[in-house]
């Protein structure tokens, strides 16, 4: 374990070369499954951290904000989903959150890494609640495999995936989108792990170029969430409906609904804050004329 020394371990990002160290208490997991290194550790501050291929995937201390996010901006911005894909996700955290919505009637997880699963069920089992609702499928596999057998089948598909390295890389580019567009339904609405604007702004400005080639709006989100190298994270969405404004969701959710729901991160204010960037970041995913019509990604 390369990347735990003298009791602390370091995430480091090449594209901005930093690192990220965090104090490890106990090292809970470690192996080598098929596609990936596999790590889970106990830290004082974050709890449990499951890390892959050196890459913090999620802690039991702020997770909620990552899943809450990828799974509602884009589920609240449907009118009526009731079929939802995800992509990777094995920690079964975004699973979580759909199954919150009482509408879906069918959840499908594709991960290809079964150890990821597992793992995730001995030692974060508040994200993996979910995995057993009636209403979900386990399909350990290749989701770009399962999306090519299954056409306008979802009105949501959410690629839950870690950063562009390992088994991950294909998620990034553009033929996996094509596959997306064809298993979201006719209204379909995809979000996808989008990165950060510090370290990827040039990436995300080209997965957007290019899904603006096959979707009807493209727009992007970012959020909080300190465990992560720069504190942020984003997500790109996309729609095949014309009618989708992200920013303005179909069905806006009460304090009373939110309780309800226990959401820690997600509300009304939230769903408009995440749209709220800041200059470079407009200028560079929407262009220099950043007042557009509605549904073109700027309102």
């Amino acid at each position: 374990m390369d990347l735990i020394k003298d009791g602390w371990f370091t995430e480091l990002c090449d594209v901005s070369a930093q690192g990220l160290s965090l104090k490890v208490d106990e090292v809970l997991f470690h192996e080598k499954s098929s596609f990936q290194d596999v790590l889970v550790f106990k830290t004082p501050f974050y709890g449990t951290i499951l890390v892959l291929d050196g890459y913090i995937q999620c802690t039991s201390k702020d997770e909620f904000s990552y899943q809450e996010n990828t799974a509602h901006v884009a589920l609240f911005s449907h009118p009526n989903p009731k079929s939802v894909l995800v992509i990777g996700g094995g920690d079964g955290g975004v699973v979580r959150e759909i199954a919150k919505h009482k509408g879906v009637e069918k959840i499908v997880l594709c991960e290809i890494d079964q150890m990821v699963i597992d793992v995730s069920r001995k030692y974060l089992p508040g994200m993996t609640v979910s995995l057993d609702d009636p209403r979900c499928l386990v399909n350990v596999g290749d989701g770009l495999e399962f999306m090519r057998n299954h056409s306008n089948e979802f009105d949501v598909i959410i690629t839950d995936s870690s950063d562009p390295v390992g088994p991950a890389v294909e998620l990034f580019q553009k033929p996996y989108y094509e596959l997306i567009k064809m298993a979201l339904k006719p209204e379909g609405i995809l979000a996808s792990q989008g990165l950060d604007v510090w370290t990827s702004l040039p990436r995300i400005t080209a997965m957007m170029a290019f899904c603006r080639e096959m979707f009807a709006v493209v727009d992007y989100c970012n959020y909080s969430i300190p465990s992560f190298m720069t504190g942020e994270i984003g997500i790109l969405l996309c729609s095949k409906s014309p009618d989708t404004n992200f920013k303005n969701p179909c069905r806006v959710i009460t304090d009373e609904e939110v309780e309800a729901m226990d959401l820690k991160y997600y509300n009304s204010d939230t769903h408009v804050g995440v749209f709220m960037h800041p200059q470079f970041v407009k200028k560079a995913i929407y262009g220099p004329n950043t007042t557009k019509k509605p549904g073109n990604g700027v309102s």
